[in-house]
């Protein structure tokens, strides 16, 4: 599996599941997190995502926790279960 595979994975479960969701491709700035989106309930999340031994950069993690003092729902996600256990139904 790689990166993507897990995002594709993500992306299907969150809009199944009717939540809005976009990937982010190109950002005119950096850092931001892959997947944003709102829950069906309209609160904001925001994924990064990575895979095997990948971290978040010192800059994705800052912007994770900007969006969370603000209210919002962000984190790293390795796997769609941690998505699922994040802001799952």
């Amino acid at each position: 599996m790689s990166e993507q595979k897990v995002q594709a994975k993500i992306l299907k479960w969150l809009k199944s599941n009717n939540y809005y969701v976009f990937k982010t491709v190109v950002c005119n700035r950096n850092g931001i997190p892959d997947i944003i989106g709102c829950t069906p309930e309209g609160r904001f999340f925001a994924i990064e995502v990575k895979f095997g031994a990948n971290k978040a950069s010192k800059l994705q993690e800052w912007n994770i926790q900007e969006i969370k003092q603000r209210g919002g729902i962000a984190f790293v996600a390795y796997s769609l279960d941690e998505v699922k256990l994040n802001i799952g139904k």
